[in-house]
């Protein structure tokens, strides 16, 4: 049988067939626009992304045989607002997870609600990019719009009413509105009151690799495919891709080292943060995550390569880096602000301890490790939450380098394991069609045996001891420089 995972992004639509031994026999990318329609905003229309996906599907099943089309599962960018009248058609135009106008609904959650309570009741505390903020954006901004809400999706949830006809989500998905109590796996009833919503507003929830419906007779005749076809309910783009990789069960942990920087760990029990740095939700294995976020990763290194060096030969920027735990220079990767510890807009690249002997590769050395200091700042809030990791699986573009692999190894004191496949959220949502078909028994027993190391970075306890010492610095330098950022912004 044949597995169709689809990975709803910000930009395009990925499209994977997998069949039951986990190969892939085809990848299809489809584009969509996103609109600006004001500083800081970011929209797009719902209808572009199920157009994109009826018409990558056709172009993915066009060489096999359709009818071992067994079922399809998602991943989907998180957060984002998609809101339905009565007649299910779309009220305005979808409001995504990085756009910014809910600031003042925000600091009314946080501030006036209170963040004790927010937590208390989703586990999480109020960002501009989740779902509950715009709500009240557009409660109060656009109260016509508001009075119309019949169903309120998210956006994979809204291709899989379209391909279903059911109203679905999933707990993963849903754990990134803060609407939803993630401890209990339900909606919040506290924050439906606080947002003036009825429960029968949201959709049904699901386990993330649960079947929701099968295709109907238009999508099926949309798609080129049987009405057989099962529709399982996937999950958000982080917990997906961390299925993609493996990382499901306790304590397995996968750094995704792409634009932004990912930590994930899958983790049995459920548990908060005290000071809501990292996530807490709901995975798509069936149990938690944890997930902290650095927003300048690899696009802190490309930043300083291609526009302060002007060269796209990263190897050789990288090339006279040899000694590790040595490099008296520092380096604050908070080009674009941060998230994970600091959560605070106002941060900015910062660079620190240079002399008049300090090398161009110093500074580039600075910057991978910079990288490396704030993922580890994650890893130290799961440490006092109980949580032990020894080895990550590690993803993304910057993966590519040997040398920032041995860096991330030395300085987060684990191995750093490569795997198998590259393909992340795609991946991960045709490994969740398989098991909701029944193909697997559970998540844990489809990446087992789908999922496979290929290579491992292993630290060196002497340039781990070197590393301690640096990281000691580094944590120091944030708390040191925030009164100056705050004020230069």
């Amino acid at each position: 049988m044949l597995y169709i995972g689809v990975d709803l992004g910000t930009s395009s639509v990925k499209l994977l067939l997998m069949d039951e031994a986990g190969d892939i026999k085809s990848i299809v990318t489809k584009e969509y626009p996103i609109y600006y329609p004001k500083t800081g905003w970011s929209e797009q229309n719902p209808e572009d992304w199920y157009a994109a996906l009826v018409e990558g599907i056709k172009e993915l099943t066009k060489d096999c045989d359709k009818s071992q089309v067994d079922g399809i599962s998602f991943s989907g960018q998180m957060h984002g607002m998609v809101i339905l009248d009565e007649n299910d058609n779309v009220i305005r135009p979808a409001i995504l997870w990085n756009d910014g106008r809910t600031q003042a609904e925000c600091d009314y959650l946080n501030n006036e609600i209170g963040m004790e309570k927010i937590s208390e009741y989703t586990a999480n505390m109020a960002l501009t990019g989740f779902t509950a903020p715009k709500l009240l954006w557009v409660r109060k901004h656009e109260p016509e719009n508001f009075a119309k809400i019949k169903k309120i999706m998210l956006p994979k949830d809204y291709i899989a009413y379209r391909l279903s006809g059911v109203h679905c989500t999933d707990v993963s998905d849903a754990s990134g509105m803060l609407l939803f109590d993630v401890k209990n796996k339900r909606w919040s009833k506290e924050m439906l009151e606080i947002c003036g919503l009825k429960e029968e507003q949201l959709a049904k929830v699901f386990e993330s690799y649960q079947v929701v419906g099968t295709l109907t007779e238009k999508a099926a005749q949309e798609l080129g495919l049987p009405t057989s076809v099962k529709v399982v309910a996937g999950g958000g783009d982080q917990a997906v891709g961390a299925v993609g990789t493996g990382t499901v069960g306790e304590g397995k942990c996968s750094v995704a080292l792409g634009t932004s920087g990912v930590v994930f760990i899958s983790t049995k029990e459920f548990a908060v943060d005290p000071n809501n740095s990292l996530h807490a939700f709901a995975h798509a294995d069936g149990r938690y995550h944890f997930m902290g976020v650095m927003l300048s990763a690899s696009a802190s290194f490309n930043w300083f390569v291609t526009d302060i060096l002007g060269t796209k030969d990263y190897k050789k920027e990288e090339s006279p880096i040899t000694k590790l735990g040595e490099n008296n220079v520092f380096f604050l990767p908070y080009l674009m602000g941060e998230r994970t510890p600091h959560n605070n807009p106002n941060a900015r690249g910062t660079f620190i301890g240079m002399t008049m002997d300090t090398t161009r590769a110093d500074m580039v050395q600075a910057v991978l490790e910079g990288v490396a200091f704030a993922l580890r700042d994650s890893f130290e809030i799961t440490k006092k939450l109980g949580v032990k990791v020894d080895r990550v699986r590690i993803s993304g573009g910057g993966s590519k380098s040997p040398l920032w692999c041995s860096m991330i190894a030395n300085i987060l004191n684990v191995k750093v394991d490569k795997i198998n496949s590259v393909e992340g959220p795609a991946f991960g949502a045709a490994i969740l069609a398989a098991v909701g078909c029944g193909k697997y028994a559970s998540v844990d027993e489809a990446c087992s045996k789908l999922i496979k190391v290929v290579q491992t970075t292993e630290q060196d306890p002497e340039i781990v001891a070197k590393y301690d010492k640096k990281y000691e610095i580094f944590r120091q330098l944030y708390p040191t420089l925030k009164d100056m950022y705050d004020k230069m912004a």
